[in-house]
């Protein structure tokens, strides 16, 4: 009887653990960032001392706290329709990362779904899914996004559409190029002998393998949704007041900048921070995975 090699599988604790005692200090420093944005995202209707939307005229462009004619309660100061810069800077980083998450995941599904058909298949299928990777390579994605919300409009609906097509050619090069490499290692000609169905290969044996490298990927395109988005809200194209996002918040404090710079800054350093964070978590999840860099 014929048995498969499957790639032994390690706990995600254990791996977890190994890889934060061999990090340096740079990584460590990354990771709790990560960690403390991600609760700060969650918690942020707890967190935030103000309705973000709240407006008060009489209070607008007060500096933060410590400054001359600082408001008392409001920590990092009002913008300019006197809102609470701390309570609109949670929440929109709540909403950026809510987004890059789901963007994420929507362009991981839609690439590896492509990719994986692209390996298994072969063939007319596999010839056009690569040719409508090079087509989205070639072309700029921030012009088809500007294109598709000219077009469509801004809805959050819209926005987690367009983000999820921001990347989804690259999870589809690495599946298609990591399932034309396992196709033709012993474990699959193992499997295709005892009368595996090309869906069983490929949920049983194939997706188990390539987990590692879509993991690294996801982790890395987020830094580069949450630059698009906020890219987008920049140019006022992205989520529409009075809802705060990070990138529509920085978008509106550029005309403020001489005048009142904190309504940047707050938003500004959580889009560094983020991208900070995810980026180098990014190389961790790599060197980790990597066998060849665990070798060394």
């Amino acid at each position: 009887m014929t048995h498969s090699i499957a790639v032994p599988a390690t706990s995600l604790p254990a791996t977890a653990y190994r890889l934060w005692r061999g990090a340096d200090p740079i990584r460590k420093v990354a990771i709790l960032i990560g960690v403390m944005l991600v609760v700060l995202a969650i918690f942020a209707p707890l967190i935030a001392p103000f309705d973000p939307n709240a407006q008060s005229l009489i209070s607008r462009l007060r500096p933060p706290l410590g400054f001359e004619r600082a408001k008392e309660g409001y920590l990092l100061g009002t913008d300019e329709l006197g809102r609470d810069v701390l309570s609109r800077s949670l929440h929109g980083l709540q909403l950026t990362l809510m987004l890059a998450g789901l963007g994420a995941t929507l362009g991981l599904l839609f690439g590896g779904t492509l990719g994986l058909l692209a390996g298994v298949v072969g063939g007319r299928t596999e010839a056009t899914v690569m040719a409508a990777v090079d087509t989205q390579i070639a072309v700029p994605f921030t012009l088809v996004a500007l294109f598709l919300l000219a077009i469509l409009g801004s809805s959050i609906e819209v926005i987690v559409l367009v983000l999820g097509l921001a990347g989804w050619e690259q999870y589809a090069r690495i599946v298609r190029g990591e399932v034309r490499r396992l196709m033709n290692m012993p474990f699959i000609e193992a499997a295709r002998a005892a009368g595996a169905g090309p869906l069983r290969i490929a949920r049983h044996h194939l997706l188990p393998n390539i987990v590692s490298p879509l993991v690294v990927q996801f982790t890395l395109s987020l830094s580069n949704i949450v630059l698009l988005e906020s890219t987008l809200s920049f140019l006022g194209l992205g989520v529409q007041p009075p809802t705060a996002t990070l990138g529509a918040m920085v978008g509106i404090g550029r005309d403020y900048m001489p005048s009142a710079p904190w309504i940047v800054v707050a938003p500004a350093m959580m889009i560094l921070f983020i991208t900070f964070a995810v980026q180098i978590l990014g190389d961790w999840l790599r060197d980790g995975a990597d066998v060849k860099l665990r070798a060394r």
